[in-house]
């Protein structure tokens, strides 16, 4: 059964504290996108990036939520389920999409 599968990376131009020497939020997003439409090139996959200094609509609560709860950055959501936060582990990511595709 394919099903739109929509992965979201939120995060902001400066770097949280804790991941000073990994790639920016827009960098992993970008990375992940090229990954995941390589890997699963007959899924249909949607990426999008938030900044959450500058949430675009519908996005401000989450966004506020990171801020506040003081969440590591890049935090990476599948179709609305926090699949990572910080650097980004690919077998969780890959597993997300795997049972969703399933």
């Amino acid at each position: 059964m394919d099903m739109s599968i929509t992965i979201t990376v939120y995060g902001a131009e400066k770097k949280c504290a804790s991941c000073v020497n990994l790639p920016s939020a827009l960098e992993t997003k970008d990375w992940l996108e090229a990954l995941l439409n390589r890997k699963y090139e007959n899924q249909p996959l949607a990426f999008e990036y938030i900044d959450i200094e500058n949430p675009e609509a519908g996005h401000e609560e989450f966004a506020r939520y990171i801020i506040d709860d003081d969440r590591m950055y890049p935090l990476v959501t599948i179709n609305g389920d926090i699949v990572a936060e910080g650097n980004p582990k690919l077998k969780d990511i890959y597993a997300k999409i795997d049972h969703l595709a399933s």
